[in-house]
């Protein structure tokens, strides 16, 4: 394993904690669910979002395709100030995502949701 980490690698493993952590919680719920990172979302906004670069996304299941969440590894980066506030700016975005999937709100995915350290 080696000793450096890319910022987009660690970025990745913020993302994998938070979907682990949820995973937990609602894994029926979730199962088939792909998550994903991308750097920026693309210049096309879905006609839903208003203003704004969004943090992340969920795209419903459609023609045999998996219901996937994306969050958008830049927009989140430059919205932290350190990387606890990184940590869980990257949760609640997964925990928005993951609400809007199962039609419920961001409190009652995770008891924790805007909890800053």
């Amino acid at each position: 394993m080696p000793a450096y980490r890319t910022r987009a690698e660690r970025f990745d493993d913020l993302v994998l904690d938070a979907v682990e952590r949820i995973e937990r919680l609602w894994a029926r719920q979730l199962v088939g669910t792909e998550f994903a990172v991308e750097d920026v979302p693309p210049s096309n906004p879905a006609p839903w979002e208003h203003g704004g670069v969004p943090l992340g996304r969920y795209f419903p299941s459609d023609a045999g395709l998996p219901a996937r969440i994306v969050v958008y590894r830049r927009p989140v980066e430059s919205r932290a100030t350190d990387p606890l506030d990184l940590a869980d700016l990257v949760r609640d975005v997964v925990v928005e995502q993951v609400a809007h999937l199962l039609g419920r709100s961001p409190d009652d995915v995770d008891p924790h949701y805007g909890d800053a350290h």
